[in-house]
């Protein structure tokens, strides 16, 4: 009976579901609507538009599959979908799914589908919306990292799979949803693989509970092995795909892939192009050569737009009808300029050729030295296969990759390494002491991480006092938990509570986690930018600029007439208007949290000597791992827990007044071409000794700046001359990290 009721038909006179309150003839409006078909999600009736978009859904690959998806997901508690990209499957499962709770009056909740990507849930947020004839933010919504459009009523969610995994601290069970889609899993995220192991557990607890993941073919007997013999249903729609192999040095790849761009443009086929490189600084480079040789094009070719996607950031994906096409005039040919991940930005039918060069730059982290290395490697088949598919509707489809077979074959992994395998593990650890309480903590992992990053993970939070003497979540810990920031971040805004500057560590908090506040600058204009930013620079280091740009940008907001007159002020100034934008949401949260968990908030005093040292102590109270020393008065500096040696950035306020502080502490550093540390500011050893764990520092290593520490801890008695001299002798000058020997 319940199967039958959930046989969709693809026609459109087939049977419609009806909420209770729908149901009836009774009432003034049961004759009215007898002639209309109405929408069983909001009890109205649906616009010509549902009509038109239904035809659509219906030629997708994944329509072919409803019946046998709707048939295993009523006898089976997990079901599989394996398909190709561009198949249908985050737009159309959901909205199946959503019809099955509809069916059982949604007495076991709604449908939450996660995404590895922000911008794919807000654009299938709005997507399905429209598609299920709803308005967005009430049946059909999105949750993402700092900003919510949802409601209590919400039947349909998209979300990124870290918004879900922090769903779960309030929520362990996850008893608002009857049906959660875990999609894109083959991306391997942390919180993906989190989600995976804790919903084992759910699902025993909850066997009403459906589970459905998408997943590439590759990953599918993994899954298998993992979760058992759950029943698979596999879409394909890949048409026959030109690939042209052009094996070279990949130190070349750049120049290789323009000459493959601008070969095309002259050739007069049309289609748009979508590039994969390996980074974001790959990205930029291209942008700039290609703009700067496309102009030279005869205008009879079309004009070339470049359109650079950048996956990390949060930008629109590249879909058809982009305002930028409407906008042209005459013929106009786009050039998609993306890394890794950039695949599910790409959802236009107009790309016709994608161009590969096979390799990625990813960031690994090393437990050891408690730091991460940019490592240039292959990408995995799985990847390559995807952007395969991105031509997968397109007959005429050319993929030309920059790399050999036998490379594929040979260097190729079938799929990209977990995330967990590369990256710091002290947030998750947090996570999964948090869940611990409501007896979650137990996570069986498709991939098990390093026991050495989960010591180090474990050692860290123990160094910022979140784990009490048994090793579970101290009061510190849960507060810390409550805040989507590293815990180290965390740390220093609960800090700030005791030192008086909330206001302002709330600013550097929400300045640090939004993108880059500097925009991606033109070759040629780096002098006037820097002239522009110069105005902002703040002598007690960056954390401190930062407040200063987001006080300029908060004050031009406040005195200025629409949101065009503020994104023009930040044009003027080399600042990235959706950064700031960004930041102010996320201080709005941070802010909001503070209020919600009653902490002490004090009225801002930025400017004053008192503040800033404030300031460095709330910092220093979270960040005291970062701290480097400029060993030989030259801007070389030396990280204290490791023997890495550093630059200041380039940007930074220091470099920019060629003032170098002796010890900095720092937000980040990556082991790359150029080792450089990220947002410093400037700091003291007396500084450090007084706010460091006693124990953190009985575990550096040994070397001449612990000696220094040491030193500022337990100043010597006075010496005399003589013996002063002595002394000098036997340790050498502080500004070298080797001895003199004994003469």
């Amino acid at each position: 009976m319940e199967a039958a009721a959930l046989d969709c038909p693809d026609s459109l006179s087939g049977k419609r579901y009806f909420p209770e309150s729908l149901d009836s003839s009774d009432g003034e409006g049961g004759v009215a609507c007898e002639d209309l078909e109405l929408n069983p999600f909001d009890g109205l009736p649906y616009s010509s538009r549902y009509y038109k978009l239904l035809k659509e859904r219906e030629a997708l690959p994944i329509w072919k599959e409803k019946y046998s998806f709707m048939e295993n997901l009523l006898q089976n508690q997990i079901v599989i979908i394996s398909g190709d990209a561009k198949c249908g499957k985050s737009s159309q499962v959901p909205q199946w799914c959503a019809e099955y709770c509809l069916s059982i009056h949604y007495q076991h909740g709604g449908v939450v589908c996660t995404q590895a990507h922000r911008q794919t849930a807000v654009q299938l947020a709005l997507r399905v919306a429209d598609e299920m004839d709803v308005n967005i933010g009430h049946e059909v919504g999105y949750v993402i990292p700092f900003e919510n459009c949802c409601t209590s009523e919400t039947i349909l969610r998209y979300c990124t799979d870290d918004m879900l995994q922090r769903e779960m601290m309030s929520n362990p069970f996850l008893g608002s949803y009857g049906a959660v889609i875990l999609d894109d899993v083959q991306e391997r995220t942390i919180a993906t693989d989190v989600l995976l192991g804790l919903l084992k557990d759910v699902l025993l607890a909850r066997p009403e509970l459906k589970l459905v993941i998408h997943a590439c073919p590759l990953l599918v007997s993994r899954l298998r092995a993992y979760y058992g013999s759950v029943p698979v249903v596999e879409v394909r729609k890949q048409r026959p795909v030109q690939v042209v192999h052009l094996s070279g040095a990949q130190e070349e790849a750049l120049e290789t892939v323009l000459r493959l761009v601008f070969e095309i443009h002259r050739s007069g086929e049309k289609g748009d192009i979508a590039v994969f490189l390996a980074c974001d600084q790959d990205i930029e480079k291209a942008y700039e050569m290609v703009c700067q040789e496309g102009s030279d094009f005869s205008p009879d070719l079309g004009e070339l737009v470049v359109v650079p996607l950048y996956p990390k950031e949060k930008c629109a994906p590249f879909k058809p009808n982009d305002e930028s096409e409407r906008r042209g005039h005459g013929c106009q040919r786009r050039v998609v300029l993306t890394a890794s991940s950039g695949e599910c930005l790409i959802w236009s039918d107009t790309v016709k050729f994608v161009i590969d060069v096979g390799v990625e730059r990813r960031k690994v982290y090393s437990p050891r030295i408690r730091a991460s290395s940019l490592l240039t490697q292959p990408i995995s088949r799985s990847q390559a296969e995807s952007r395969k598919q991105i031509l997968g509707s397109s007959s005429s489809g050319k993929l030309f990759c920059l790399y050999s077979e036998e490379f594929a074959s040979k260097n190729m992994q079938p799929l990209q390494p977990a995330e967990m395998q590369e990256a710091n593990l002290t947030s998750m650890v947090l996570f999964l002491k948090r869940v611990d309480i409501a007896g979650l903590g137990h996570c069986d992992f498709m991939n098990r991480p390093e026991p050495e990053s989960l010591m180090q993970a474990l050692e860290d939070l123990d160094y910022l006092a979140a784990l009490d003497n048994d090793g579970n979540l101290s009061e510190f810990g849960i507060i810390m938990s409550e805040f989507p920031l590293d815990p180290q971040l965390s740390k220093s805004i609960l800090a700030s509570c005791e030192f008086d500057c909330v206001d302002e560590m709330l600013t550097i908090a929400a300045m640090v986690t939004a993108p880059n506040c500097f925009s991606h600058l033109p070759r040629g204009a780096e002098e006037t930018a820097l002239t522009c930013w110069k105005m902002f620079l703040h002598p007690e280091g960056d954390h401190f600029t930062l407040i200063n740009i987001y006080k300029a940008y908060q004050d031009t907001t406040l005195n200025s007439t629409s949101e065009h007159c503020v994104e023009r002020w930040c044009h003027d100034y080399f600042l990235n208007w959706a950064a700031l934008r960004m930041a102010d949401v996320i201080r709005a949260e941070l802010l909001e949290i503070i209020r919600r968990i009653e902490l002490p908030y004090a009225e801002p005093a930025f400017g004053s000597r008192e503040n800033a040292l404030n300031i460095k102590k709330a910092l220093l109270s979270g960040y005291f791992m970062q701290i480097a020393r400029d060993v030989d008065g030259s801007g070389n500096y030396l990280m204290l827990t490791h023997r890495q040696v550093a630059q200041l950035h380039p940007l930074s306020t220091y470099s920019i007044t060629k003032r170098r502080p002796e010890w900095v502490l720092f937000h980040k550093f990556s082991v790359s071409d150029n080792n450089y540390i990220r947002i410093s500011s400037e700091t003291s050893p007396e500084l450090f000794m007084q706010l460091a764990p006693q124990y953190y520092f009985s575990n550096l290593p040994p070397s001449e700046s612990k000696d220094i520490l040491q030193q500022a801890a337990h100043p010597p008695a006075p010496a005399s001359p003589l013996k002063k001299e002595q002394r000098v002798c036997e340790t050498g000058p502080e500004t070298t990290e080797h001895r003199c020997a004994l003469q």
